[in-house]
Order: C-alpha cells, then sequence, then structure tokens
C-alpha cells in the first residue's frame, strides 16, 4: 500500500483555513538557532522552504514575490547603487537586485546562517546570486544593522518573515524609523507586508507607520500562489520618488516572468476593500 505524504500549513493563527502540498520527499530538516527549517520537494510546487511549518519560497512560484519586491523599488530610484536586503537568506531579493547595472554593492543581512546554507544547496536557481561579487552576506540582526548603517543605502528591502517570533520587530514603527535614517536623502524602502484579506489589521498598521515616517507611502499587490489568500500586499516608503509616477517608457527590457513596466503601474491599483483597509 503506498502512503501520500501532505503537509499541512495552517494559513493563519486561529483563521481555521489550511493549505495542503503532497510531498515527494523530505530534503532537509533541521532546528538551527532560530527556527525550524525544512526544505521538501512538492509534487505541484518543486521544492520549497519551510520556516516553522509556513512555506517562505517554492521555485515554482518565488519569482512574483522576489521579483516584484525589488523591481518596484529599483525602477523608482533613478541611480540605485547601494541596496540592502534584511532576511531573505534564500537570496531571490539579491538575484533580482543585482540585474540592475547601475547598483554597485548589494548587502544581505539574515539571521539565520543556516537558512542561507541550506537554499545554496537545495534551491541554487534562487540563491545563485549570493557569490556574486557585488553581494556582500552579513549574518546578524537586521534590526541592529540598520541603526548602525545611517545614510548609506538608496533602497533597503525587508524581506521578512511573517510577523510573529523573531520577525516581529521588522514590522512597524521604530524600525521602519531606522530605517528612513539608513535611507540616503532619496532612498525608498519596500517591505512584504502580509495578506489583506486575513490580515487587515496588521496591513493598516504597517501601512500607517510607515505612512507617519515617509513622504510618500504605497501599497501595491501581487498574486502568489502560496501564499494565504494568494493575494500578498507590499508597502512602499519612499523620501523623494512616487512609485505610481515613474515613466514606464523608460524602464529598459530585463529577464523577468512577472513584472513588466504596465505591472509596475497596474500593481498600485487597489480594490476597493483594500482601500477601505489602509483608509484611502
Amino acid at each position: 500500500m503506498a502512503m501520500d505524504l501532505w503537509l499541512k500549513e495552517m494559513q493563519l493563527e486561529g483563521e481555521g483555513v489550511a493549505m495542503s502540498y503532497k510531498i515527494k520527499e523530505t530534503l532537509l530538516r533541521k532546528q538551527t538557532q532560530y527556527q525550524d527549517m525544512a526544505i521538501v520537494d512538492a509534487e505541484v510546487f518543486g521544492r520549497m522552504l519551510i520556516l516553522d511549518g509556513i512555506v517562505q519560497t517554492t521555485v515554482k512560484d518565488e519569482f512574483v514575490y522576489h521579483e516584484m519586491i525589488a523591481h518596484i523599488p529599483l525602477f523608482t530610484h533613478p541611480n540605485p547603487k547601494k541596496v540592502l536586503v534584511v532576511g531573505g537568506g534564500d537570496g531571490g531579493a539579491i538575484r533580482e537586485i543585482l540585474k540592475h547595472k547601475s547598483v554597485e554593492k548589494a548587502v544581505l543581512c539574515e539571521i539565520d546562517k543556516d537558512v542561507v546554507d541550506a537554499c545554496k544547496k537545495y534551491l541554487p536557481e534562487i540563491s545563485c546570486a549570493l557569490d556574486d561579487p557585488r553581494c556582500e552576506v552579513f549574518i546578524g540582526d537586521g534590526i541592529k544593522y540598520v541603526k548602525e548603517h545611517k545614510n548609506e543605502f538608496d533602497v533597503i528591502i525587508v524581506d521578512s518573515t511573517d510577523p510573529f517570533s523573531i520577525a516581529e520587530g521588522l514590522f512597524g514603527g521604530n524600525f521602519y524609523r531606522d530605517i528612513y535614517e539608513a535611507l540616503t536623502e532619496d532612498g525608498i524602502f519596500v517591505a512584504q507586508t502580509e495578506t489583506p484579506f486575513f490580515l487587515p489589521d496588521t496591513v493598516r498598521k504597517v501601512f500607517n507607520d510607515a505612512k507617519s515616517i515617509f513622504p510618500i507611502t504605497k501599497l501595491f499587490m501581487a498574486a502568489i500562489p502560496t501564499y494565504p489568500g494568494g493575494y500578498w500586499s507590499f508597502t512602499v516608503g519612499s523620501k523623494k520618488y512616487d512609485p505610481t509616477q515613474v515613466d514606464i517608457t523608460k524602464i529598459p527590457e530585463m529577464d523577468t516572468k512577472y513584472y513588466t513596466p504596465e505591472v509596475h503601474k497596474a500593481c498600485f491599483v487597489l480594490p476597493k476593500y483594500i482601500k477601505q483597509v489602509i483608509g484611502e
């Protein structure tokens, strides 16, 4: 009798929603210093990174998230040279950032070295740019790192896990103030800011925290199949450049699967219920 192995991911605490994935094999299971990490090979989504029981990225749909979190701010800024990614140990955001010719240095600040090592071994198509000479991998606390680097980065990307346990401090108020200080005078920051359908209060709080600090704050959306609700929010805080006012005719051709100049414009057009969530 053949037995099917299924991974059941509880989508959100106490929401009574779960997503199930049929698993071909478990490639790695490890308790790191910070979290329970697994890499599995799923029938539909291929290899997946799972942290504390939550799917972080899969080889099949990662391109949506990584392209959108990187190209929206990098095509909004006219000349991004130095970029910081907080979290994002899988390296996908770095891979997209380094497609931009203007970028001279991209720093990945990830707290859990085991995640970086595992992704290099099992998710090479996502982590492939971590060995690029323009990339510096710093293992340590992102909150502390941001505090210690004032006026240094053109773009800061917060590519964090959900706002529970180790990532809680990466959402909102004080951290966003420190990000503002770490950015250059015309810097831009972007963060993944959860699902408006299931976590409207989180989306609202994060958006308002950013809005109280940055002169220009915008929410944009992308469709990511393995994230709760499938429709995901990102928040941009910018000192000078409005991401909705980018001249998309000047955006050069780039090797992407989701992001296009048209999508850059369209992703800021919000459904009514999401506008209501953020009070617009």
